[in-house]
């Protein structure tokens, strides 16, 4: 949450001229609810099931930029399936960074609705502890400050 997944993975697929496609808004023209209103209806072990069934269910164009949540890696085995269809880039960014980015939009993400400020730092440290092994899996893993669309193309070695 909050690295910049969907505002990166949109300029590099316009550089690319790949299609982008991002996963949680398929999943919310899906369900014809926002993900917070899912969360609230259905609970998190619901959405994530539900995650994983639109990351493999959704065509895909031969050449696409795909964004997705910040938890889909870590349930039901998303990496393993990510990397036997694509490449995975993880965003990296400092539990500080990541909270002055998304103190402001909190009541937008169910898992930030309560927290700010330290409580907000500590919850994302948290999460990351939690994620970090998935994370790792990624074919590469970019410091998230100062990182471009055309950064990630030289990691990536598109031509």
């Amino acid at each position: 949450m909050g690295s910049g997944k969907t505002t990166l993975g949109r300029k590099l697929a316009a550089r690319l001229n790949y299609e982008f496609i991002d996963l949680d808004h398929k999943l919310e023209q899906q369900v014809e609810l926002s993900i917070a209103e899912y969360f609230t209806l259905f609970g998190e072990a619901s959405f994530r099931k539900l995650e994983a069934e639109v990351l493999r269910k959704t065509p895909y164009p031969e050449n696409a930029v795909i964004s997705t949540g910040g938890g889909l890696p870590c349930y039901y085995d998303n990496m393993d399936w990510i990397g036997a269809n694509g490449r995975s880039v993880y965003i990296k960014l400092s539990p500080k960074t990541l909270a002055d980015r998304l103190e402001a939009g909190r009541e937008e993400r169910p898992l930030l609705q309560d927290k700010h400020g330290d409580s907000l730092i500590a919850f994302i440290e948290e999460k990351l502890r939690e994620r970090e092994s998935y994370y790792a899996q990624a074919n590469i893993i970019a410091d998230g400050l100062g990182l471009t669309a055309e950064k990630v193309e030289q990691l990536l070695k598109i031509d």
